[in-house]
């Protein structure tokens, strides 16, 4: 081992002389301190957060106050835990409508079949998509349109998530208790692949650093943050805003609708729904670096400004500081003793140990029953994940999906949301 790091050693000290790497340290000092500074300011909201949230029994005032809306486009591989755990909701639900884009693989036949155990199901299918529109937001318009005026809450929910009973009244409970007008909730993630438990808790990093912990509120809609997947909205707020309209051309429609929803002035909340939620988002770290990373920008919810502040972010404390440290401690090897290289070394390592304790931090929002030991290890790995996650918003940001969930779209830029 000794050898390798005299080598690489040999080799950063070629690449950069004495004289720079005194100014390398400065300026990576200047770029990644304010960073760090913004960083431990969010993270230090951490205790303030509330706990995850709990499975509860409704109450009569609660009777068949929700609507719930799913969205689907051949999704009959992952679909049937999602309708086993709507059907465990109780009578809170009024109705549960699944709007399919004209499956071909069998989705429609699991849901009539569901519906024939349970009649709260109602399968319709949207129109044409219209131009302008993504096919999830107009699916979650069209089943808006199709939902009850007598359901208090419209709950959007996404085909490959997996709740748990009383996940809907102790969301309703939470929501009226705290006068939130919109709550979503992050869910406990289901990996099953080695480079999934890799790759994934990396790119979820992403979202950490850039906002506040689940279950504190955001002090400004810019940096609301919210998660389609379960997506809990008072009727009345959505009428306000037109459905999902102000979100129709966004690949991260719930982010985007949010914020607008908190542009308003209306309440938003983000909180830790892994005790009541689970989800199997893609199959793969091939799969989770295409689709999930694509949207992790979420430019089409955020200003220009806002991007490149949070690329910097990124950046600096999460993409340089594994290659920064291992360049820093080369130099400090060869006996360079600037005081500027020993602080960016120090500030770097202070990084790293971070990222590693968050590790614990996020551990419980993965489910390890469902895996087998000899993947889910490469969790603990993850931070080495980090550059490569960190290139993944880059790439995203500076370019636009043209296909989407089996669909194509053109590469026109989308209006940004309200409040950016």
């Amino acid at each position: 081992m000794s050898w390798i790091l005299s080598a690489f050693s040999g080799l950063v000290g070629r690449a950069l002389p004495e004289a720079g790497i005194g100014v390398f340290a400065i300026a990576l000092l200047l770029i990644q301190t304010p960073a760090a500074l913004i960083l431990m300011s969010r993270l230090l909201k951490g205790p303030q957060r509330r706990s995850p949230l709990q499975p509860q029994s409704p109450s009569l005032e609660q009777l068949g106050s929700v609507s719930v809306v799913v969205p689907t486009l051949n999704e009959a591989e992952r679909i049937t835990p999602a309708l086993e755990g709507l059907s465990r909701q109780s009578y809170e639900v009024r109705e549960i409508i699944i709007v399919d884009s004209r499956s071909q693989d069998g989705t429609r036949e699991l849901v009539k079949s569901a519906a024939e155990k349970d009649p709260r199901f109602r399968l319709t299918t949207d129109d044409p998509l219209p131009p302008g529109w993504v096919g999830r937001p107009w699916a979650l318009h069209t089943g808006f349109l199709h939902s009850s005026p007598k359901s208090e809450w419209i709950l959007g929910m996404d085909a490959d998530t997996q709740p748990s009973a009383g996940l809907i009244a102790g969301l309703v409970r939470a929501a009226e208790a705290e006068q939130f007008d919109l709550i979503s909730l992050s869910p406990q993630f289901i990996l099953k692949y080695p480079g999934e438990w890799w790759l994934q808790p990396a790119l979820l990093m992403t979202l950490l650093y850039r906002f506040d912990p689940a279950g504190v509120t955001a002090n400004s809609p810019e940096r609301v943050m919210a998660n389609g997947q379960c997506f809990l909205c008072r009727r009345h707020v959505l009428s306000q805003l037109e459905g999902y309209t102000s979100a129709k051309g966004s690949f991260c429609d719930d982010v985007t609708l949010a914020r607008n929803i908190a542009a308003q002035g209306f309440k938003v909340g983000f909180w830790d729904g892994a005790k009541v939620l689970k989800v199997r988002m893609y199959e793969g770290a091939a799969e989770t670096w295409k689709e999930w990373g694509r949207s992790l920008d979420l430019k089409d919810a955020a200003s220009t400004a806002q991007q490149w502040s949070d690329l910097w972010l990124l950046l600096s404390v999460q993409g340089l500081p594994l290659p920064v440290t291992a360049i820093l401690l080369s130099y400090l090897a060869l006996g360079y003793g600037a005081l500027s290289l020993s602080v960016a070394a120090g500030l770097n390592l202070f990084l790293l140990l971070i990222r590693c304790a968050l590790l614990f931090a996020i551990a419980p929002s993965y489910d390890r029953t469902q895996s087998p030991s000899s993947a889910s290890w490469l969790f603990w790995l993850s931070p080495l994940a980090d550059p490569l996650a960190v290139l993944r918003i880059f790439l995203s940001t500076f370019g636009r999906p043209t296909q989407w969930r089996g669909r194509t779209y053109n590469s026109e830029p989308v209006t940004k949301s309200r409040s950016s």
